[in-house]
């Protein structure tokens, strides 16, 4: 069983930067895939990042690339978003998740059996 907590939401403008934070409980995080997804008002949640257990491989949405990175810190059973040049349309509750099948790097909210509550994240025009 692992429980997230996400941290780090706020109101920034455009152009800003904001950091997420996912801090999860469990000693099997470090094996677990870790994602960030995000679901807009009357939208259905999207893929944003994934990275693997050992955090060599990362994968993201092409809206994202370029701007926001996810890295993890298995010793403090976190994983991050840095998001940066933050855009209007980054506005929404983002939301950490995990996989438990090891090796997968899913991209779809189906393949995570674990889920954070949210945090809100506010781009101002």
């Amino acid at each position: 069983q692992v429980q997230l907590v996400e941290s780090g939401g706020g109101l920034v403008q455009a152009g800003g930067s904001l950091r997420l934070s996912c801090a999860a409980s469990g000693r099997t995080f470090s094996t677990h895939t870790m994602g960030w997804f995000r679901q807009a008002p009357g939208k259905e949640r999207e893929f944003v990042a994934a990275i693997s257990w050992s955090g060599e491989r990362t994968s993201y949405a092409d809206s994202v690339k370029g701007r926001f990175t996810i890295s993890r810190d298995n010793a403090k059973n976190t994983v991050y978003l840095q998001m940066n040049s933050l855009k209007p349309e980054d506005t929404a509750v983002y939301y950490c998740a995990a996989d438990s099948r090891f090796g997968r790097l899913g991209v779809r909210p189906t393949e995570y059996d674990y889920w954070g509550q949210g945090t809100q994240v506010t781009v101002s025009s």
